[in-house]
């Protein structure tokens, strides 16, 4: 059966907290989106935003962000009451990512002053190694006010390794994170089983690489190139491509893939198993690393300067496949991609990206691709059709000349979704028409309006995707 999805960030639902949650609206979204034909919803990484509010600086990535926490949830429970709450209406399309945290922990540690653990409670620490680590890394975080790891007296910095102090004096905040994360997998985990009862199936994502400010590197520092001092040797990124004429320098610590193979890879082993007890399949961002990565010295600013070095590629997926049962990959493969990439990518029958904005002129193997109309790095679809010059646009206008649609964006949808791919995944965006001032990243760039764009309602949503939900019907797409 072919699909058609919609990628949605939870950040970019309607909440009156002005920032999207696993709240009501989630599950409203669920059901809107089930009843239009969509069987399928793609969202970013879930993990706590590090630097700009990135996804893709993670402080962990096992752990969720309890920014997307639903209050109501903590209502039900009895752990908070109807009249201490303050809730304003937020009449703005991005999201004040400091405003909301500040708003949202005032409740979270008043639910937490009253929260008594039960058995399932007790179990779940038992059954996640990882998160008393992590707990103790935003403990200890918090106690620097906020600042990198790499600054932390020696003592804090090697805690991992050499257990220099007690913890006793941090034990009640320590708690509160290991309450924070109960509550968001027990809530993430009842929207997934929402979803799934109404045949949504959850695309979720993740970075190939760890942020430097983060539990997976100060837990792990020997899985990383590192000096002495725990800043990176060399850092992530890429040449430069489209996107940027000095390259993307990430500034992620590279792997030591020598240690973690002589480690049976254990640490992406866990990794892994984490984001499959999340998600029905994960897009792994920047597939192309595994084949061959870009290796940036620490010393460089931009990324310009750097080399290709071969990365871990068949002797990791070979252990990956062996290790776990039922493990489903979506390989982010875009760009200018040696053949050795897409014969990874082929081997292990791993699903590729075709990206309309990028891709529309070539000819390809639709049984090899998911099929998008843009990315959450790309520019809207009307924002990058008004960059295109006159003789661009004609042409597109020639070859979508046989769909009704209005706008030549709306006609690009009705084409993607009559391409022969088994799946079709359409950025919310770019179903309701957005232009530019509505982009969600523009990579290389770093802070606000990057990732905070959001919708304050569903009225103009629900409108555009009514449509959508005809033009799914016309292609004999989903459940219709």
């Amino acid at each position: 059966m072919k699909k058609t999805g919609i990628l949605f960030p939870i950040s970019a639902l309607p909440s009156q907290y002005g920032v999207g949650d696993f709240g009501k609206n989630a599950y409203k979204f669920i059901d809107k989106i089930a009843q239009a034909h969509l069987t399928i919803w793609q969202i970013l990484p879930l993990n706590p935003l590090g630097y700009g509010n990135s996804p893709y600086q993670p402080l962990s990535s096992h752990a969720g962000d309890e920014l997307y926490l639903d209050i109501d949830a903590f209502l039900q429970a009895g752990l908070l009451k109807e009249d201490e709450l303050e809730i304003t209406s937020q009449q703005n399309q991005y999201v004040d990512y400091n405003r909301v945290r500040k708003q949202k922990e005032k409740y979270y540690r008043l639910a937490f002053s009253r929260f008594v653990g039960d058995e399932d409670y007790h179990r779940f620490i038992d059954n996640n190694p990882w998160l008393y680590p992590y707990a103790i890394f935003r403990v200890f975080k918090s106690h620097h006010h906020e600042r990198s790891w790499i600054e932390w007296e020696e003592e804090y910095k090697n805690y991992q390794q050499e257990h220099h102090f007690s913890l006793l004096p941090f034990t009640k905040d320590i708690d509160y994170h290991l309450f924070l994360q109960y509550f968001f997998f027990l809530q993430w985990q009842q929207l997934r089983d929402y979803a799934h009862q109404r045949h949504i199936e959850i695309i979720g994502d993740m970075p190939i690489y760890v942020g430097l400010d983060s539990a997976d590197v100060w837990q792990n520092q020997e899985s990383f190139l590192l000096e002495e001092d725990g800043t990176p040797s060399f850092v992530a990124g890429v040449p430069p491509d489209y996107f940027s004429k000095y390259g993307q320098r990430w500034g992620n610590p590279l792997y030591d893939w020598e240690y973690l193979k002589k480690h049976d890879y254990d640490f992406w082993i866990d990794r892994m198993k984490a984001t499959q007890q999340m998600y029905d399949c994960v897009r792994i961002d920047h597939f192309r690393a595994f084949d061959t990565y870009w290796k940036i010295p620490a010393s460089e600013p931009t990324a310009v300067i750097g080399e290709w070095v071969e990365g871990p590629a068949y002797d990791l997926f070979d252990t990956l496949y062996s290790r776990i049962d039922h493990l489903s990959i979506l390989a982010e493969d875009l760009g200018d991609l040696r053949d050795e990439v897409y014969q990874l990518r082929d081997y292990y029958h791993l699903k590729g990206m075709y990206v309309f904005q990028f891709h529309y002129a070539y000819d390809f193997d639709f049984s090899k691709v998911v099929v998008y109309s843009g990315t959450h790095d790309n520019d809207t679809l009307k924002g990058w059709l008004e960059s295109l010059d006159s003789e661009e646009l004609e042409k597109l206008e020639k070859m979508l000349e046989e769909y009704s649609e209005q706008d030549l964006d709306q006609k690009i949808l009705h084409y993607c979704l009559n391409l022969k791919a088994e799946e079709v995944i359409i950025p919310f965006w770019d179903m309701m028409g957005k232009d530019t001032h509505c982009r969600f990243n523009v990579p290389g760039q770093i802070g606000s309006p990057n990732w905070e764009y959001h919708l304050m309602d569903f009225q103009e949503f629900d409108v555009y995707l009514e449509r959508f939900s005809h033009m799914i019907i016309e292609s004999q797409r989903g459940d219709v």
